[in-house]
């Protein structure tokens, strides 16, 4: 089995894919997604999983070093937005935006695009992979399951 903290081997093959600067797209449910990158529907049921579930679970995976969203999001879902900021800053990630209709653009030259079930208005994000060197010693762990009190909704 697995050691890693990712189980969902869709995802986990297409992170392992990326490289420095490409995109990776995790979208809500709504969002009409692309034919060009790779699709993997992580959708269940309303909700299930959220945007932060599944950003926590993929970040335990991917470098990331800037996230773009739409300018929309901080006024229709401000809740979520302050959420998603909170926790890029606290993962060190620096946050873009662009118009929503620049941003279903930009999706096209995303190599995978993730759906989830959330359901709150222009809560897709698209994340720009980072490059990892080696491992240094401030780095945290990431050789481990995904405790559960990471991937509850906030």
């Amino acid at each position: 089995m697995k050691r890693t903290a990712l189980l969902n081997a869709p995802l986990s093959a297409a992170i392992a894919r990326l490289g420095h600067t490409d995109l990776l797209l995790v979208a809500d449910g709504g969002l009409p997604i692309p034919a060009e990158p790779e699709r993997i529907d992580l959708a269940l049921v309303a909700g299930v999983p959220t945007m932060m579930q599944t950003l926590r679970a993929i970040f335990l995976e991917l470098a990331v070093e800037a996230a773009i969203v739409a300018e929309e999001q901080a006024e229709f879902a401000p809740t979520f937005h302050a959420e998603l900021r909170a926790f890029l800053a606290s993962e060190g990630v620096a946050l873009r935006t662009m118009t929503h209709i620049a941003l279903k653009q930009e999706t096209r030259r995303a190599r995978a695009a993730v759906r989830t079930a959330e359901l709150t208005p222009y809560a897709n994000i698209l994340l720009q992979c980072g490059v990892v060197f080696g491992p240094h010693e401030d780095d945290p762990p990431r050789d481990r399951a995904v405790p559960v009190d990471q991937v509850k909704p906030a």
